[in-house]
């Protein structure tokens, strides 16, 4: 199944066509991301799997399998690291970001399956869909969205669903 997503400006499409606000990566698309540049990758994604802080929300309604966010969970992206775009648990010695945030951003995530199949140093890691700041402020090249937009999207995937970011030019397309 492959979940359709298109963006034009800050607007994306979810499976049920509705037409919902979104925030992208702050260097906008890219068929040639690079890890740092803050772009969104265009391209068809796997959904892995998804992380919830089940301190802050309950759980959502989902086919998909939950992984709970704990306060040790991390993901590495620094290139010469072997676990490279991958969860590592900290304290971590490679440079990595935490999962387990102050701010909400990270209280759902949808982690989806970009440079991942095999790992590529430096082709960009941790490109997943979570929420929005509330400003809808750029993204390091994630798609974020309102809680409960991605609630209702994390609804419709299930295993095996697929996330196509096409970039702005074909966004307008019928």
């Amino acid at each position: 199944m492959t979940v359709r997503i298109r963006v034009a400006g800050d607007r994306l499409t979810l499976p049920s066509g509705r037409t919902v606000r979104c925030a992208i990566g702050r260097s906008g698309y890219s068929l040639e991301k690079r890890e740092g540049d803050g772009a969104t990758p265009i391209g068809i994604w796997p959904v892995r799997h998804l992380y919830l802080r089940r301190d802050r929300m309950p759980q959502p309604q989902t086919a998909l399998s939950i992984l709970e966010i704990g306060r040790d969970d991390g993901w590495c992206d620094d290139p010469g690291d072997p676990a490279y775009n991958c969860p590592v648990k900290l304290p971590y010695r490679g440079r990595h970001e935490e999962l387990w945030r102050e701010d909400a951003l990270y209280d759902l995530i949808v982690v989806l399956g970009y440079n991942d199949d095999p790992v590529a140093a430096g082709k960009g890691s941790a490109i997943f869909m979570h929420i929005a700041r509330p400003d809808y402020g750029p993204t390091e090249g994630c798609v974020a969205m309102k809680r409960e937009d991605l609630v209702a999207l994390v609804a419709t995937l299930e295993p095996g669903s697929d996330v196509e970011i096409v970039g702005p030019a074909e966004s307008a397309a019928p």
